[in-house]
């Protein structure tokens, strides 16, 4: 059996931006972040992982998480750090996560928000990834305790588990001027703007279309307005969008941390995988993910498609339940190396 590999991105700047100041956005502090990847280390090696590639950060994320052992651990998994020059800006986490990719890790566990999985996304190719929510809008990545975490990617990575454990997401590819520019994996907000200033979004000034891969009422964000009128899930084969109304309101919809607003909006329509929604009328921005991104000017045509080209991404509790029907928890030779550690 080939040596069994597990990638880590820890995004030190996820749970962080301006929505801290104008909505009411929880600052995920990174020490945080190092007792969850803690957690993440600890049960790899019980799952059986040899090797853990991660991206280095400035604050050493999974180096302090492996420091901060109790002395009476015996932690046998070799860490890796992606040889990479750190910049500090978002190309470090696409970076780390084409290095990942291209040496075959059998799975990525993600810190972050929708941003940050955004970024990874866009160069992971085939390799499942495994969300877990850091960030600010985490409609993507879900909140899932470390521990659990490492076990579930540990059993993808040694195939331990079932084919129904992992699943294709949804994405919204950008075309610009009949050239890709960019992607989103869970809304593409269009907006009457001229330039991106601040990335992130918080307010619905100025909103034109929101097109989204799925809305439930219990997401935030700008997904959410479709999810409060017609739901869609992450496993439907089809996404939506909608028109926003300058004059009048007809919805409230959690827009942001602690910002439940108003919005006057136009009925849902439904959108078909290979469907595509014009972007009308620029200049305009195109917000991906809650962040300011693609810019319109006048003159420029474009489009937003729906596709079913995302990433691989673990279903936890299929993984899991797929590793007990295998009889993965059982297994006497994993159960004699745990009682020796």
């Amino acid at each position: 059996m080939n040596e069994v590999a597990v990638g880590i991105i820890a995004n030190p700047a996820s749970g962080r931006d301006i929505r801290r100041l104008v909505a009411h956005g929880t600052v995920f502090d990174n020490q945080e972040k190092v007792s969850i990847v803690r957690r993440i280390l600890l049960a790899c090696e019980a799952a059986g992982v040899a090797r853990i590639v991660y991206m280095p950060d400035y604050y050493r994320i999974v180096e302090m998480a492996r420091e901060g052992m109790r002395s009476d651990v015996a932690f046998g998994v070799r860490l890796e750090p992606v040889p990479q020059v750190l910049t500090g800006l978002p190309q470090d986490t696409e970076t780390a996560a084409r290095w990942m990719a291209d040496k075959g890790l059998g799975c990525i566990v993600t810190l972050g928000g929708d941003g940050t999985n955004r970024l990874i996304a866009k160069v992971c190719g085939d390799t499942p990834i495994l969300p877990v929510s850091t960030g600010t809008n985490n409609v993507f990545p879900e909140m899932v305790e470390g521990t659990i975490a490492g076990l579930a990617a540990g059993v993808v990575a040694r195939g331990e588990t079932l084919d129904d454990a992992l699943y294709r997401s949804k994405c919204l590819t950008i075309v610009k001027n009949g050239r890709t520019v960019d992607q989103a994996l869970v809304d593409a907000v269009v907006l009457d703007c001229h330039f991106i200033g601040a990335k992130a979004l918080w307010e619905t000034t100025g909103l034109r279309r929101v097109v989204v891969t799925r809305g439930e009422p219990h997401n935030i964000g700008f997904a959410s307005i479709v999810g409060c009128l017609s739901p869609i899930t992450p496993h439907e084969p089809r996404g939506a969008w909608i028109d926003l109304l300058p004059d009048g309101t007809n919805l409230c919809a959690p827009i942001a941390p602690g910002l439940v607003l108003p919005v006057g909006v136009s009925d849902v329509h439904s959108l078909a995988l290979g469907e595509a929604v014009a972007i009308e009328a620029p200049p305009c921005i195109v917000a991906l993910d809650g962040e300011r991104e693609v810019e319109f000017a006048r003159g420029d045509v474009g489009f937003i498609r729906l596709e079913a080209s995302g990433p691989w991404v673990v279903d936890v509790r299929r993984a899991l339940a797929g590793a007990v029907r295998r009889g993965f928890f059982c297994d006497p030779v994993r159960l004699r190396r745990l009682a020796a550690a």
